[in-house]
């Protein structure tokens, strides 16, 4: 048998069919060897305030997204998921109207950002429920969003005060970690950087301390 023959043959075995996937969650979506859905609450949670989510498009096509779970977490129109790289766009029904709201803040360390935790709880001095805005993406992409995106300006920025990690969190898997853009700026990294990303990096706010 010639080596044409053999190669001929070996095409003739390969199957017409695709391989079999591996079985998926309908609910989560996620391969149902690695499902979630078992640590989601048996009743959903229903706060009084909206989450409100811009997501990057890059973020909805990554496998492990995090979005989903706060999704079916939550009761039905609590958690409001919105795409894109600029917001709003037409495209967005509604956005614009909860971004003109006075109840609306956004999470996100700008400056001026004021601790979350200050804020009036809804109900107490007759604060009412709040849309809390969150920006879904890198880094990167969160800082791409909310400079292509003037309407943000005029939110209320909240931001959360870090919580050192507890030596119980340390031996049950938590690590520590600071981005790479934090260990630059701190010249703690530990390998040559280029003098674009260098020159990015002095224009770029502060939002380090």
């Amino acid at each position: 048998m010639t080596n044409e023959d053999d190669v001929w043959n070996e095409l003739a075995s390969i199957p017409a069919d695709p391989p079999e996937t591996r079985d998926k969650c309908q609910q989560c979506k996620r391969p149902v060897q690695v499902c979630w859905c078992p640590g989601l609450p048996k009743q959903r949670l229903n706060p009084a305030s909206r989450i409100i989510i811009l997501q990057h498009p890059a973020e909805a096509k990554r496998c492990l997204r995090t979005v989903p779970m706060l999704a079916l977490a939550l009761e039905s129109g609590k958690c409001l998921i919105f795409r894109g790289k600029k917001f709003p766009l037409p495209k967005h029904e509604g956005l614009s109207e909860i971004l003109n709201d006075k109840n609306t803040i956004l999470l996100y360390p700008s400056p001026g950002a004021i601790a979350l935790d200050t804020l009036d709880p809804v109900g107490i001095n007759e604060q009412k429920a709040y849309n809390l805005v969150l920006l879904d993406g890198t880094w990167p992409q969160a800082k791409a969003i909310y400079h292509s995106s003037p309407a943000l300006y005029f939110l209320r920025a909240c931001k959360l005060i870090g919580v050192p990690t507890s030596q119980f969190q340390l031996e049950n898997g938590a690590v520590t970690h600071q981005s790479k853009e934090f260990l630059i700026k701190q010249k703690t990294y530990p390998k040559l950087i280029g003098k674009r990303l260098a020159k990015q990096l002095r224009i770029l706010p502060d939002n380090t301390s």
